[in-house]
C-alpha cells in the first residue's frame, strides 16, 4: 500500500491513542489525567474561560467538560466565580494548587513529547506542528 492509500485519519487516530497513552502514564505520576492536564493548560492561558470556552478548547461537549469541571473543582485545582456582567455564565480560574500541579507535570509532558519526537529534524517537527494546527482549525 502506498503512502497516498493509507487512510490518513486513521493514522492521526493511531498517533494520538499511542501519544494518550505516553501522556496518561507521565501524567498518573502527578495525579492528572490527560483532560485534566489539557484542562489547566486551558485555564492558565485563558483565565476565566467559561465552560463552553474550555469545552471547545479540550474538543468535548458541554457536558463532559462541565462534569470535568466539577471533578477538579472539588479537587481543589480550579474555582467557579461568577461572571461580572452575566449571572448565566461562570468563569472558571485555576487555584493555587492547580497552578502547582500544572508547573509540577509540565516537565513530564515535554520530556514524553520530546522522547516521541527524537526521531525527527527541527524541520520535521515544525511541519508536523504546523499540519496539526491547521488540521485543527479546519475542523472548528
Amino acid at each position: 500500500m502506498s503512502d497516498d492509500e493509507i487512510c490518513l485519519s486513521f493514522l492521526v487516530r493511531q498517533a494520538w491513542l499511542n501519544m494518550r497513552s505516553v501522556m496518561d502514564d507521565a501524567l498518573a505520576a502527578h495525579g492528572l489525567s490527560v483532560a485534566q492536564y489539557a484542562t489547566l493548560l486551558v485555564l492558565d492561558e485563558q483565565p476565566g474561560a467559561s465552560v463552553a470556552d474550555v469545552a471547545r478548547a479540550v474538543a468535548s461537549a458541554r457536558q463532559s467538560a462541565n462534569e470535568l469541571l466539577a471533578g477538579m473543582e472539588r479537587a481543589g485545582m480550579v474555582e467557579r466565580r461568577p461572571h461580572p456582567k452575566d449571572r448565566r455564565i461562570q468563569e472558571i480560574h485555576l487555584t493555587a494548587l492547580g497552578r502547582t500541579r500544572l508547573e509540577a507535570a509540565r516537565p513530564s509532558v515535554h520530556s514524553k513529547e520530546n522522547d516521541l519526537e527524537a526521531d525527527f529534524n527541527a524541520e520535521q517537527r515544525a511541519t508536523v506542528r504546523e499540519w496539526l494546527a491547521r488540521m485543527a482549525k479546519a475542523g472548528s
